[in-house]
């Protein structure tokens, strides 16, 4: 193999017609910062003048050198470039000159295709757009650009949906038509199927809109939070979806009116103010997790106690808090234990001494007991789309925000893997 050919290879370059010199590479100082530099020429017989047309013959003659200062991806951690001599001919049929072209390189750029496709392996990791920028070598623009070249919104409607899906909104950026946008997710799998930038109704029959028919109708089941446009969103437009309220977010309405509960009371009972302050998070375990065996010191109390007795001792403070906690215990319980019977049982009941904040939240949940049925005969849940929800805000935070909400998705979409990155080529300069 020659020298060539290892340097080409060792650059991952394609273009055979690219011969390095016998001094191929130097170190210099350029942008303020050391950098590795190869020198090579590119030449070759040209079969006709792109200009006109002329066959090669006696007419296309040779015309110096052209040279090409091209950007590509480090080596050892430092900037590198290739500074090309492009052989350039002259045509004496048209009186025109033209230079050498290869695929390294777009027709009037700087910027390798090796640089760029590194720039989109990058964008798949969790890291922010200024920092690929660095470590290639590149303006953050440039990152921008090779970003929305993966991006093509005719690509992201399908005619075909899974059976089980995963409904659930994210705060989106100021760019965006409205303060929330809408994940969908596959249920089964987590995988991310697209995102929409407004949550609204309108917004949303319109999207599903461009879904056919049969992908429609081949939903089996939508799990979503208790918003209730998603409720009248799912009956126009998935007549076969059953619909599932997630099981956590009907133990975080349940905690937080317990919560709310426990603080009105604590307000108003400076004696035993620190006690319910500190030990607030016994309140909301499960009866059957508190340990009821191992004594040990609580701060606030002079004796030894176990968990089961500091709850008794708060519960027995106040009425109200007693029988709500009771309550929230029984539904918890259900909940965990999909037992039906047992829910329904505790949500019919006409209670008097419960806070109005439980009063409230069993009126909701009276409002969607059916959902709420479905969600205990069956195993899925939101947990797939929440953890896609923070995969999006981690690539907020680490990105220092968005200003275009198209940037933000095609970047959640890389990440994601529903845009994949493996191009050979993007088209920009």
């Amino acid at each position: 193999m020659s020298l060539s050919n290892s340097i080409l290879k060792s650059l991952n370059l394609k273009d055979i017609n690219i011969k390095f010199y016998d001094n191929f590479i130097s170190e210099q100082v350029i942008n303020n910062k050391r950098s590795l530099v190869y020198h090579a020429y590119l030449s070759y017989i040209p079969h006709s003048c792109p200009k006109c047309g002329t066959l090669m013959d006696n007419n296309i003659v040779k015309h110096g050198f052209k040279l090409s200062k091209i950007k590509l991806p480090s080596v050892s951690k430092l900037n590198t470039y290739l500074f090309l001599d492009k052989q350039r001919y002259k045509c004496r049929h048209c009186n025109k000159t033209f230079t050498c072209i290869t695929n390294e390189v777009n027709y009037s750029c700087f910027i390798s295709n090796n640089t760029k496709i590194s720039i989109a392996v990058d964008l798949t990791n969790k890291i922010s757009e200024k920092d690929i920028a660095i470590s290639n070598n590149v303006s953050p623009n440039t990152v921008g650009r090779v970003m929305e070249s993966y991006y093509d919104s005719d690509t992201l409607y399908h005619d075909y949906l899974p059976e089980n899906i995963c409904f659930d909104e994210f705060k989106s950026v100021k760019s965006a038509d409205g303060a929330m946008s809408f994940n969908m997710c596959n249920a089964d799998t987590g995988k991310t199927i697209d995102i929409v930038e407004n949550r609204q109704l309108d917004y949303l029959t319109n999207y599903f809109s461009n879904y056919s028919i049969e992908s429609r109708l081949n939903v089996k089941n939508i799990v979503i939070d208790m918003y209730s446009p998603y409720i009248s969103l799912i009956n126009k437009m998935f007549p076969n979806a059953n619909i599932i309220i997630d099981k956590f977010h009907i133990i975080q309405l349940l905690s937080r009116s317990l919560n709310k509960t426990r603080i009105m009371i604590m307000k108003n009972d400076k004696k035993n103010y620190n006690k319910m302050k500190r030990y607030w998070k016994l309140l909301l375990k499960s009866r059957f997790e508190l340990d009821c065996s191992k004594w040990r010191k609580f701060r606030c109390f002079d004796h030894l106690m176990t968990e089961v007795d500091v709850v008794d001792y708060i519960l027995d403070q106040n009425k109200t808090l007693k029988e709500t906690y009771q309550v929230y215990q029984d539904l918890l319980y259900s909940i965990q234990n999909k037992d039906i019977k047992v829910f329904d049982e505790t949500i019919s009941k006409h209670y008097n001494n419960i806070s109005e904040y439980m009063k409230t939240s069993l009126n909701s949940l009276k409002s969607f007991k059916e959902l709420i049925h479905n969600s205990l005969n069956t195993n899925l849940s939101n947990g797939f789309v929440e953890g896609n929800n923070n995969l999006i805000k981690t690539i907020k935070r680490i990105s220092f925000g968005f200003r275009s909400f198209r940037r933000f998705k095609a970047r959640i979409m890389i990440i994601t893997g529903l845009l994949k990155s493996n191009k050979k080529e993007v088209k920009f300069c």
